[in-house]
């Protein structure tokens, strides 16, 4: 077999990569370990940045994401008793994030690879990377039999677990990283959300957000240690200690509902650099990983391949390598930005399990500013819609 790009890993990144391509006359094969219906159903962020929207709508994979996803014009911080609205699009000529499920971008994308007839393959296996740096091949088996597909790049989309970043050899990339001392415990739960925007709560006993799926379901997380087990975690536990992470001091009301799904989240930030070798391309989860708490896992990943698209568009219409040669450096500097930026908000929001009173009040102090000034409000607000494309 061959083709002009191969695709492992058919999540966002994989197959918004994809689908750019196809735009641009551009063959490509995907390839995915799981099958379609886990794909589909698989959980994950639900906050899209304004250009993350804007890109899927210049694709023309957009049209049950403007019909189903909800536009948020603003967030909550929530803090001793009070909560604090940031005025999203007021700070930010306009720009908004949307609430549309992670699983849903997804339909919607492999909806539209099938409907050009995509080359897409669920439920490979074996995969193995061959030929880096200059004639990248990859191996694997479908239904039984083994493939072998040339190619001229191969895009690793294939997440943190992936074999693309493990193909590079040992000494080219450097790795940042850091563990957080806690997690989240996610619920996805049949309750109507108990505010129209996401709130984020930062409590004695811990951090605590509001989200939503839907009118009628909300996605709710708790911070709790890593090596908790969801055993110890009933669902009256679940609620009652929601209740008080998210209480005001003039009453709130956060209705119970039967939880669809659970699951505890470790938080980390891991980067590596570059995030290519020869004519293998790292992006999203393989390259990067950010915690949750400034939502900008899936947008940045789909940032990468937005990057990586309109280089290979270059090197194949007009035969420049100048922006392939620059994929990674000009991703990392958006990288680092969300880095930072999901950084920030956790340390900002989360109770430090060796938390001092000294620390307190720095973290209070932090809160009551970003809460009151305009121009702290602000960076918060460009950051959280997400920057211009870089």
């Amino acid at each position: 077999m061959r083709t002009q790009v191969a695709i492992v890993g058919a999540g966002p990144a994989g197959l918004v990569l994809a689908h750019l391509l196809h735009l641009a006359g551009i063959d490509s094969v995907m390839l995915e370990l799981r099958e379609r219906e886990y794909v589909e159903r698989r959980v994950r962020a639900g906050v899209l940045e304004q250009g993350t929207v804007d890109l899927l709508t210049e694709m023309g994979v957009a049209d049950r994401l403007h019909r189903e996803g909800l536009v948020h014009h603003g967030i909550e911080l929530r803090f001793d008793g009070r909560g604090h609205r940031i005025p999203l699009s007021e700070l930010t000529n306009g720009r908004a994030i949307t609430v549309y499920g992670q699983q849903e971008v997804v339909k919607d994308l492999i909806q539209a690879r099938l409907n050009v007839s995509g080359d897409i393959r669920f439920g490979v296996s074996g995969v193995r990377v061959d030929g880096l740096p200059e004639s990248p091949i990859v191996h694997f088996e479908h239904r039984g039999a083994k493939h072998r597909l040339e190619c001229d790049i191969i895009a690793g989309c294939d997440g943190f677990h992936g074999v693309c970043r493990d193909a590079i050899p040992d000494g080219v990339l450097s790795v940042f990283e850091r563990t957080y001392p806690f997690a989240w415990l996610g619920i996805l739960a049949e309750t109507p959300p108990a505010s129209h925007e996401l709130i984020y709560a930062a409590h004695e006993r811990g951090f605590a957000l509001q989200s939503m799926r839907s009118p009628q379901v909300s996605r709710l997380y708790l911070q709790c240690n890593p090596d908790e087990s969801l055993d110890t975690w009933p669902d009256e536990r679940i609620w009652q200690e929601l209740r008080l992470r998210l209480a005001l001091d003039d009453g709130f009301e956060l209705r119970d509902g039967p939880i669809l799904e659970r699951g505890i989240t470790p938080m980390r930030s891991f980067v590596v650099e570059p995030m290519q070798f020869g004519r293998l391309f790292l992006a999203g989860d393989a390259a990067h990983i950010v915690p949750p708490t400034g939502a900008k896992g899936m947008n940045l990943a789909i940032a990468d391949v937005q990057v990586l698209a309109k280089a290979l568009n270059a090197w194949y219409r007009d035969r420049r390598t100048d922006l392939l040669d620059a994929y990674s450096e000009t991703c990392l500097r958006r990288v680092w930005r969300a880095e930072h930026f999901s950084w920030w908000m956790t340390t900002m929001l989360h109770r430090q399990p060796d938390a001092d009173p000294f620390r307190d009040r720095l973290q209070r102090s932090q809160l009551r500013y970003v809460t009151t000034s305009t121009a702290a409000a602000t960076t918060l607000a460009e950051n959280y819609v997400g920057l211009d494309r870089m």
